[in-house]
């Protein structure tokens, strides 16, 4: 319980965040901006911050990262049932698709950084930055049928793979910042735990969905409870126990990104249906991620 309660300062964040939204009038472009913002500074100034100044230990990292590929290659092969059972087709499939496997980066590491600071917050980013082109790619290519031609060039230019990277050669190359550079780091990296949050809050959405709720309730069903126990007896296969183990896990139990709903818009797909499926899972996941860490801690 312990544990639990330590999350309810970032979810409280997020329904700060849909309140903000829906009570004062500050407009769409200035969500968009503080966005952007999050997205191209701030987070990658947290994850260099961590990743630069945390010992990692290379031996135990690469079965995390194999345990995490599989994870998502799981969500992917289990997301895929509604379409052969004839429950979905065509862009209605493709865009709620995605919403099996793709993970919320922004609540990933305010939950790793609340539950084991700097520590769990470069462990977890290591996991994001080398998650996030795999599950880019798979939702992209299902949305085009047989992928796009800019999609490698969005991939290379996610700025948390490059932030991933960046903090991740300095680490290696022992090199020590200057106590000017951590400060300067480590206040974006503080100002973009809060603010991310309370993007990740104003983009809930309850427009009502489109598609087939069964298929909603499997596709919730597999994000929340069955990735993080697949995740689980994998990281027992691997070897992995400790910081890495749970992260993890934890990785596995995130709810669905913010942004499949933008790609779902963007490709022509079905938002309605994505932007509820992303509201749901955020919000039950205020009750589904306490749990798996309090049973983590336990």
């Amino acid at each position: 319980m312990t544990t639990a309660l330590l999350l309810v300062p970032d979810f409280s964040l997020i329904l700060l965040g849909a309140l903000i939204r829906r009570r004062m009038s500050l407009g769409d472009d200035f969500w968009v901006g503080l966005e952007k913002l999050v997205y191209f500074i701030l987070f990658p100034a947290l994850l260099v911050n961590a990743i630069m100044r945390t010992p990692l230990d290379l031996a135990a990292a690469l079965p995390l990262l194999t345990v995490a590929f599989l994870t998502l290659g799981a969500g992917m092969l289990l997301a895929l049932l509604p379409r052969y059972v004839g429950a979905l087709q065509g862009l209605a499939f493709a865009s709620v698709f995605q919403c099996g496997f793709r993970f919320n980066s922004y609540i990933a590491l305010a939950v790793a950084g609340m539950l084991y600071g700097q520590a769990g917050i470069a462990a977890m980013g290591l996991v994001v930055g080398a998650a996030v082109p795999l599950a880019n790619f798979a939702a992209v290519a299902m949305l085009a049928r047989h992928g796009e031609a800019g999609l490698w060039r969005e991939v290379a230019r996610n700025p948390l793979i490059w932030a991933t990277a960046g903090g991740f050669v300095l680490n290696l190359a022992g090199f020590v910042p200057p106590a000017p550079l951590l400060v300067f780091l480590g206040r974006l990296a503080d100002a973009s735990i809060a603010l991310g949050l309370l993007t990740v809050g104003a983009a809930l959405r309850w427009r009502g969905q489109s598609g087939v709720l069964g298929t909603s309730v499997y596709l919730l069903a597999i994000k929340l409870l069955v990735l993080p126990l697949a995740a689980l007896g994998l990281a027992h296969a691997c070897g992995l126990s400790g910081l890495y183990l749970e992260i993890v896990v934890l990785f596995a139990a995130l709810p669905t990104a913010s942004s499949a709903y933008i790609l779902a818009m963007r490709m022509g797909g079905d938002g309605a249906s994505v932007a509820w499926l992303i509201s749901a899972s955020t919000l039950l996941s205020m009750f589904t991620l306490p749990l798996w860490a309090s049973w983590l801690a336990g």
